[in-house]
């Protein structure tokens, strides 16, 4: 049932009225502890503003005044629900006699109990516990109803994920906490192994990189600030090649030390995936481009590292344009840019598949697409896209990226190139898109050219690996 479904539904216990609902703050005291307490709140902005769990970690949890041992519970809290909500919503439901039996904000209550109960190795009846003092924070009368729900979850942690993953497809996404349909959609796209590793990979925490850009700092200044702050940093090649100024933070609580946090006021690093590092390096062409067309350039990381990675490969930045479909992100790219010392020649804002409107009859010697996708590679710091995906929607972004690359390649001149990158893992969006692209009259000019010395990059997503992410070159041939 959506959540939609669920707002709309007439249930018998722990209903709300509409403006108690429009506050983020349990409306009872209760002995819930303020880490739980913390994670419910960011629960429920993220289900009743539809937002992104980790924005929300970042304004609610990140600079609270709970400990730091607190701030990280409800952090785990906060992920690993959002991460697992569709599975969670299944246990409770077995729980009840009908999916309507809680409001909304009773049910984020259960789904944190639930969470730890079924995926954590905490104690059931501290679970059961607490659970139900969130409960009884948001509706004391469905106080006695959670307890009940809770114990019969509690019970069922034996049976769970009801079946054999080995044999049993639905049990494999259960344990997992992924959709049926993602889960055999993985399994056919990328074998059952690779499957298993990426949905188990996807449950853990992401690892941090930095990337220094050139254009403001070197890397001594970097080194320098970061271990002063007693977190040294390490070169990192996690992607499968070393990419210069992309370094790993083992330890993220640095990035609040007073010293690293003014490298990031003062432009001379910022926060990317070492994945997302070697595709911005990797795009860039052999030899300096005349122009440079980054279509889809978003709030501007990888403008930041094109540039900074320019600068690297042949001493000054290039001549570079960009063009997203939203204005309020082009203003931000342009605000970024200049904290960054980026050289930007034109900020365009406009119909992407549709470039002619655009920039008209320009050509470019190279055009990077940094397509919107999916972002299936990227769970891990996004927790929510797993049960927001659908299957149709996988298709319509399959469409609109193919769109996107026939829509360029009129404005990649004879022998310039033309590069496409996607943080998704599903062949809809990959290789289905550039083998369609090669098949489509606009594709016919283009052949595929070797991307960081091999025919593409698109490195697995297991544990303790970067971002999976995907990109290819084409050359224009005529």
């Amino acid at each position: 049932m959506s959540n939609e479904q669920r707002r709309a539904s007439k249930s018998r216990v722990g209903r709300v009225s509409s403006d108690a609902t429009q506050s983020t703050a349990p409306r009872t005291s209760s002995k819930a502890s303020p880490a739980r307490r913390a994670a419910l709140d960011v629960c429920r902005a993220v289900r009743e503003r539809d937002a992104y769990a980790q924005d929300l970690i970042a304004s609610h949890i990140d600079s609270s005044r709970l400990s730091p041992e607190d701030r990280a519970f409800a952090t785990l809290l906060v992920r690993g629900v959002t991460s697992a909500q569709g599975t969670l919503d299944e246990v409770i439901d077995r729980a009840l006699r009908s999916p309507n039996d809680v409001q909304d904000d009773v049910r984020d209550a259960l789904r944190i109990a639930a969470y730890e109960i079924m995926f954590l190795d905490k104690s059931p009846h501290a679970a059961v516990d607490q659970g139900v003092e969130l409960v009884r924070a948001v509706q004391p009368r469905a106080a006695g109803l959670g307890n009940a729900v809770l114990r019969k979850v509690t019970a069922m942690k034996e049976d769970f994920p009801f079946g054999d993953p080995a044999r049993d497809v639905a049990a494999l996404a259960r344990a997992n906490a992924f959709p049926l349909w993602l889960t055999k959609r993985l399994i056919a796209d990328l074998g059952a192994p690779a499957a298993v590793n990426f949905m188990r990979a996807s449950n853990e925490p992401a690892p941090v990189h930095i990337a220094v850009n050139e254009i403001r700092a070197s890397a001594d200044e970097v080194l320098s600030a970061f271990a002063e702050a007693g977190s040294p940093l390490e070169p990192d090649g996690s992607a499968g090649i070393e990419v210069a100024g992309c370094y790993r933070v083992h330890d993220p609580r640095v990035l609040q030390h007073k010293r690293v946090k003014q490298l990031f006021t003062q432009g001379k690093v910022l926060v990317s995936d070492a994945t997302s590092q070697l595709i911005a390096a990797s795009v860039l062409p052999d030899h300096m481009p005349a122009s440079l067309l980054e279509i889809g350039a978003g709030r501007g990381t990888k403008t930041v590292l094109l540039q900074s990675g320019a600068l690297r490969a042949y001493g000054s930045q290039v001549e570079l344009s960009t063009l997203d479909n939203h204005a309020f992100k082009t203003k931000l790219l342009r605000e970024r840019a200049a904290t960054y010392g980026v050289h930007v020649a034109e900020t365009l804002t406009g119909d992407a598949t549709a470039l002619d409107d655009v920039v008209g009859t320009g050509l470019f010697d190279a055009v990077f697409i940094d397509a919107p996708c999916s972002g299936l590679g990227t769970l891990r710091r996004h927790p929510e896209i797993r049960w927001r995906l659908t299957e149709q929607r996988v298709g319509e972004l399959a469409a609109l990226e193919l769109a996107l690359l026939r829509s360029a390649a009129g404005h990649v001149v004879r022998g310039g190139q033309l590069a496409y990158a996607t943080c998704s893992v599903t062949h809809a969006e990959n290789n289905g898109v550039v083998k369609r692209f090669l098949e489509s009259p606009e594709g016919a000019a283009f052949e595929l050219a070797p991307l960081a010395g091999r025919s593409c990059i698109a490195p697995p997503l297991v544990p303790g690996s970067p971002d999976a992410h995907f990109a290819v070159r084409f050359i224009r041939t005529r």
